[in-house]
């Protein structure tokens, strides 16, 4: 065969078109059994026909389960592709800030009501909000119904988004938004808040007595119904998110399990000390908090209160929940961590997933394998090193891999 090159590049393209006419067809198939869901959560056929005519998926999107793609894929996840220092870089979250202060005393009366009604300070509403969409100045990119309908078909959570891309129908059936203005990231996030559709229906209010819940237009619907989530989700009254701590003697990360819990005061009286500027309330003292170490032993170290577990209902990523709380203290005047974020390389997705993988073998992991560097995996590294006797510093770096390769 005189041109092998020219034959594989030949096969590969055939390969594709192939693939793609498959996937279209799979989408035609897709539609016709939402088609028949639809009605399930009160969207008639004709809502459903007139929105999904002509509609293609985006295959496009980030961590889309497609033929060829293997392994999990993090992609445009900043909170689980980045170290913590680089996600909360200090001179971005002080501009934040003091963006969060100016909407603070513009939306004073607003805030003021909403904390009475939800119990969520204004402070960590405005958060949310300036993380999520910058206060408003960030850009949606995509057709919310395209992204839903894609993320339903061929999403790594396909499942979950069955209902929200029916829901987003709804919403357009209800006249709650226009299609035009429908817009969502990549993961079908809508509005101010950047909700997903379940989360409008359920946590979405009406708090300037518009009569309508505009997510979109007004900020003070989206504040209020930024508050309602968190109130939902478990947010306590005057209970401090979290607590920067210096740990005592002989606890390491390998000690910052999130199952192991007790109150603030217990941690205090093994010989934790609160650093950072803040003073326990009695709230904060009586409650249960575990141990966390975000970047195992090159960072902050911090105890966690029920309120961290409310902000992470709204994003499932810890560095999240990091930057949000800490913006919410830095907008009410509080201080920057005590303890620096140390330079530190983070293994790719792929090499967290190989980690993943080595840790299950050696016992001492079982959860999924999504190549994410969380609670548990650190958790698992710093159990593992212990066990080996390593240094312990529950990062999920290059040397950490090599050991466990080498351990085979």
């Amino acid at each position: 065969m005189k041109h092998p090159a020219l034959v594989a590049v030949a096969v590969a393209l055939l390969q594709g078109f192939f693939s793609q006419a498959l996937l279209a067809q799979d989408f035609s198939t897709f539609l016709r059994e939402m088609r028949a869901e639809a009605p399930a959560v009160g969207v008639t056929t004709s809502t459903f026909d007139r929105e999904t005519d002509g509609l293609t998926p985006d295959l496009g999107l980030p961590n889309l389960d497609l033929p060829g793609r293997r392994g999990p894929s993090n992609a445009g996840q900043s909170e689980f592709t980045l170290t913590p220092g680089q996600y909360l870089a200090p001179k971005a979250l002080a501009a934040q800030a003091g963006r969060g202060r100016q909407y603070l005393a513009r939306h004073k009366q607003a805030l003021v009501a909403i904390e009475h009604r939800y119990g969520v300070p204004g402070s960590v509403v405005l958060a949310i909000w300036g993380r999520e969409t910058a206060f408003g100045a960030a850009k949606v990119p995509h057709d919310a119904v395209r992204v839903l309908a894609t993320q339903a078909f061929v999403g790594r959570r396909k499942a979950e988004f069955r209902q929200e891309f029916l829901l987003a129908l709804k919403m357009l059936q209800d006249g709650v938004v226009t299609r035009p203005a429908l817009r969502s990231s990549w993961a079908g996030a809508i509005g101010l808040t950047q909700m997903l559709p379940s989360q409008y229906y359920k946590y979405g209010v009406d708090f300037d007595g518009s009569g309508r819940v505009d997510i979109w237009r007004s900020e003070t619907d989206a504040l209020a119904s930024i508050a309602n989530h968190l109130a939902g989700e478990g947010w306590v009254r005057g209970l401090d998110w979290a607590l920067e701590v210096k740990p005592a003697a002989g606890f390491t990360c390998g000690h910052a399990n999130p199952e192991q819990a007790m109150t603030v005061t217990q941690w205090l009286a093994r010989g934790f000390t609160v650093i950072g500027g803040k003073t326990p309330s009695p709230i904060d003292r009586s409650a249960q908090a575990s141990l966390f170490m975000p970047a195992g032993a090159y960072g902050p170290a911090f105890l966690i209160t029920r309120n961290y577990y409310a902000l992470k209902a709204y994003n499932f990523s810890d560095l999240y929940v990091l930057y949000v709380g800490h913006l919410a203290d830095l907008i009410d005047g509080g201080r920057p961590f005590a303890t620096p974020w140390q330079g530190m390389k983070q293994a790719s997705t792929a090499g967290i997933a190989a980690i993943q993988r080595e840790l299950t073998r050696h016992g001492h992991y079982a959860e999924t394998i999504d190549g994410r560097a969380g609670m548990r995996t650190r958790l698992a590294i710093g159990l593992y090193q212990e066990a080996r006797g390593l240094p312990v510093d529950c990062w999920p770096g290059e040397a950490v891999l090599n050991a466990l390769q080498a351990a085979r």
